[in-house]
């Protein structure tokens, strides 16, 4: 486990982490002139709806467009977490508007949220003090498919057994 928390395997449709190629990735954001120099290569049109982001193990942000795989913007590797985030510009600084741990190739659980925030605080990025939209991952325990708890009904959407409360999603945990 990291000092910043657990690490997240990927746990999504297999050919989609096969088709991740050496050398890709989302660009890694490291401070705020390296958030600089990405937003400055956006269009307006994309500034209007949120990226995808993971937390790679290293403890730092890395961006790419939104319809882009989390697997493929981690570079095929585990994250400190992953999601969705979008960004206003405010006051003559750049703030988090929305941000969310909806990654469901992923499935991080909502503790990943202190990666998240080291890493914007690195980039100098103003937050929130939690994620906008949390999304709460499990595992059924008994046909073992990948569920979204919704309005605190831990029940599987796929056989109706009874989901844990604590977060299981990668079954080496």
């Amino acid at each position: 486990m990291s000092t910043r928390g657990r690490s997240y395997g990927y746990v999504g449709p297999v050919e989609l982490k096969a088709a991740v190629r050496p050398g890709g990735g989302g660009r890694r954001i490291r401070s705020a002139a390296d958030f600089d120099g990405w937003v400055a290569e956006r269009s307006a049109v994309e500034l209007a709806e949120p990226f995808t982001f993971v937390v790679d193990t290293d403890g730092v942000l890395r961006l790419a467009p939104r319809r882009s795989e989390h697997v493929a913007c981690a570079g095929g590797g585990m994250v400190l977490s992953a999601g969705e985030i979008g960004f206003t510009r405010e006051a003559g600084r750049w703030t988090v508007s929305e941000v969310s741990n909806q990654s469901t190739g992923y499935c991080p659980d909502v503790t990943s949220w202190s990666a998240v925030a080291h890493a914007l605080d690195g980039a100098e990025l103003r937050r929130s003090s939690g994620f906008t939209h949390e999304v709460v991952f499990r595992r059924c325990p008994d046909c073992q498919e990948h569920n979204i708890v919704r309005e605190d009904d831990f029940v599987c959407v796929f056989c109706g057994s009874d989901l844990p409360e604590t977060w299981n999603v990668d079954p080496a945990v």
